[in-house]
C-alpha cells in the first residue's frame, strides 16, 4: 500500500501492473516478428523498433519483480495471474498458426512465420491505451503527493517511455500492411482484457485491505475509471479512423521531459517529485 493518502490508487496500479508480465511479452514478440523484413524494407523503423522492444522487455522485468511483492502480499492475486498468463499463451499460439504458412514443397511443414499482424495490431492498439494512462497520470499528479517515491517513480518511469515510443508499434504495424478493422478490433480485444483483470485483481486486493465494502473506496474508484474512459474512448475511435497516426497526439506535460535527465552513466532518471 504505498499510497497512504488514497489506497486505492495503489491497487489499482498493482491490478494493472500484475497484467504486465504477460501482456508486453506478447507485444515484444510480436514486434519483432516484424523485424526480418523490416531490416531490409526500413532499416531506421527497424531500428526504432529493436530499441521499443528492449524498452518492453525492461518494464515486464521491472514488474514481474515488483509483482513478487504483491503476491506475496495478497495470495488470492496467484489465481488470477495464472488466468491472465493462459490468456496470452492462447493469444501466441492464435497468432502462431496465424501467421506461419504451409510450404509448397513440403506440405506437412511450415514456411518461417512472417509479421503477426493480429499481435502488432494489440500491441499498437495497447500503446494507445498506455498512452492515455499517461495522459490521465499526468494530469492527477496529485495524487501521488505521498506516495512511497520508489514506487511513485517506478510507475511514472513506464508512463514516461510510453510516451517516449508511442508510434513504434503503430508504424511496425502499418509496415507489416495494417489495416483499421484489425486495429479496432485488436484494440478492444487489449481493452476488455485490462478492464476484467484489473477489475478483479483490484477487488481481491480491496478484500485483503479490509476496504471491499467501503462507500468511499468504490466510489473514487469508480470516479477514476469514469473519468479514464472518458479519456480514452475519443482517442481509441479517433486512432481507428484513416488518416489517423500516433503523433497527431498531444503528449502529456509533466512526463514528455522527465526522460531528458536520464543519467547515461547509471540509465537511471531522478526520482520523481511533484513540479
Amino acid at each position: 500500500m504505498w499510497s497512504t493518502h488514497v489506497p486505492e490508487l495503489a491497487i489499482a496500479a498493482n491490478a494493472v501492473s500484475l497484467l504486465m508480465p504477460h501482456a508486453e511479452p506478447y507485444v515484444v514478440a510480436s514486434v519483432r516478428s516484424a523485424l526480418d523484413d523490416l531490416t531490409t524494407t526500413d532499416p531506421e523503423l527497424a531500428a526504432d523498433a529493436q530499441a521499443y522492444a528492449a524498452q518492453e522487455a525492461q518494464h515486464h522485468g521491472q514488474h514481474r519483480a515488483f509483482n513478487e511483492f504483491l503476491l506475496a502480499r495478497y495470495p488470492r492475486l496467484a489465481r488470477i495471474d495464472r488466468i491472465e498468463a493462459s490468456i496470452f499463451r492462447r493469444l501466441r499460439a492464435r497468432s502462431g498458426a496465424r501467421s506461419g504458412t504451409r510450404s509448397a514443397a513440403h506440405p506437412g511443414s511450415r514456411a518461417p512465420a512472417g509479421p503477426d499482424r493480429f499481435g502488432l495490431a494489440f500491441a499498437a492498439g495497447f500503446e494507445t491505451i498506455a498512452f492515455v494512462a499517461a495522459r490521465w497520470v499526468d494530469r492527477h499528479q496529485r495524487l501521488l503527493h505521498d506516495a512511497e517515491p520508489t514506487v511513485a517513480t517506478f510507475f511514472l518511469w513506464h508512463l514516461a517511455e510510453e510516451v517516449e515510443h508511442k508510434e513504434v508499434a503503430y508504424e511496425v504495424y502499418e509496415a507489416a500492411g495494417g489495416g483499421r478493422l484489425r486495429y479496432a478490433a485488436a484494440m478492444a480485444v487489449a481493452a476488455v482484457v485490462l478492464a476484467a483483470s484489473s477489475m478483479v485483481a483490484t477487488l481481491v486486493m480491496l478484500a485483503a485491505e479490509g476496504r471491499l465494502l467501503s462507500p468511499v473506496a468504490h466510489w473514487r474508484l469508480l470516479r477514476w475509471s469514469l473519468g479514464f474512459v472518458l479519456a480514452a474512448l475519443p482517442v481509441m475511435v479517433v486512432s481507428a479512423l484513416p488518416g489517423h497516426h500516433p503523433r497527431d497526439l498531444a503528449d502529456p506535460v509533466g512526463l514528455e521531459h522527465w526522460l531528458d535527465h536520464l543519467d547515461p552513466a547509471t540509465s537511471t532518471v531522478p526520482p520523481w517529485a511533484l513540479p
